[in-house]
């Protein structure tokens, strides 16, 4: 069994598949505050590619990042997130969708699988695909193979999920470096980096978000009440993810609980403030 070190260095890779346009899921990436690019992925689709200083460094595995990262975005917004893995002994994903319970399988680099098959049928029901033909192809590859590696593996799963309009550009291929996959995205004309958000001046006229777009409302520093709630029900997520994450030493789980409690607590200073105001 491989130790918890081979799961990180500079071999190691993550992407992010979020179910909405690149315009919907900026602002909520910002949150994360990591350095990532955002590219189209597909219809309805986007990719986020992190450039991976959390595994490269040695501090987390990838697997744990990439489901806290995955989990933080999908309880903040109202589209799921699925994220895909990989290091040198392992390759896998998880997809985490609002407050459930987030759900993934896990493949060893030489394609044999190591995780429950009823995994996927949760998946394919989470993500809408059809029970019977994405279902029984999804079941495939979590049969023995003696020819198919873990990237091929993956490769599969994207095959499955172009029917529900992933279509991931093809120098954006799960296995390959972070740094070189984030370098191929930034390449591409449609693609855009993720910065960290400032705090936004009060009064002004510029609004990062927009109160006229879908998540607008959502957003911590509009202070409505759509947005209060949010903050409750993050507040509520994260200490059970940070006490977990805690407790099992797990660093991803207690990465995102740490991310929703201050994303909560931000969100109700907001409101507080407006209220005042």
């Amino acid at each position: 069994m491989s130790t918890e070190a081979a799961r990180t260095g500079p071999a190691a890779g993550a992407l992010l598949l979020c179910r909405a346009a690149p315009g919907r899921v900026a602002p909520v990436a910002d949150l994360l505050r990591e350095p990532m690019q955002l590219t189209p992925a597909g219809d309805a689709w986007s990719v986020l590619v992190p450039e991976g200083r959390p595994w490269q460094d040695g501090a987390e595995p990838v697997d744990r990042v990439a489901t806290g990262w995955a989990t933080a975005l999908a309880v903040g917004a109202p589209w799921p997130v699925l994220a895909l893995w990989w290091d040198t002994d392992h390759a896998g994903f998880t997809l985490a969708s609002g407050f459930r319970r987030p759900v993934g399988f896990v493949w060893l680099a030489s394609g044999v699988p190591a995780g429950e098959d009823e995994a996927m049928r949760t998946f394919a029901a989470r993500m809408g695909l059809d029970p019977v033909p994405d279902v029984r192809d999804l079941y495939r590859l979590t049969e023995p193979d003696s020819a198919t590696d873990a990237r091929s593996r993956l490769r599969g799963l994207l095959a499955v999920l172009a029917r529900a309009g992933v279509s991931l550009p093809a120098e954006l291929a799960p296995g390959e470096p972070a740094g070189r996959l984030r370098e191929a995205a930034a390449r591409r004309l449609d693609s855009r980096p993720v910065e960290r958000p400032g705090r936004p001046e009060a009064g002004a006229e510029h609004d990062p978000v927009g109160h006229h777009t879908r998540l607008g409302p959502w957003m911590p520093w509009t202070g409505s009440p759509t947005a209060r709630a949010l903050a409750l029900a993050q507040l509520a997520a994260g200490l059970p993810l940070l006490v977990r994450g805690l407790r099992r030493r797990g660093g991803g789980w207690a990465t995102a609980g740490a991310l929703l409690l201050a994303h909560g607590a931000l969100g109700l200073t907001y409101g507080l403030a407006r209220r005042r105001d």
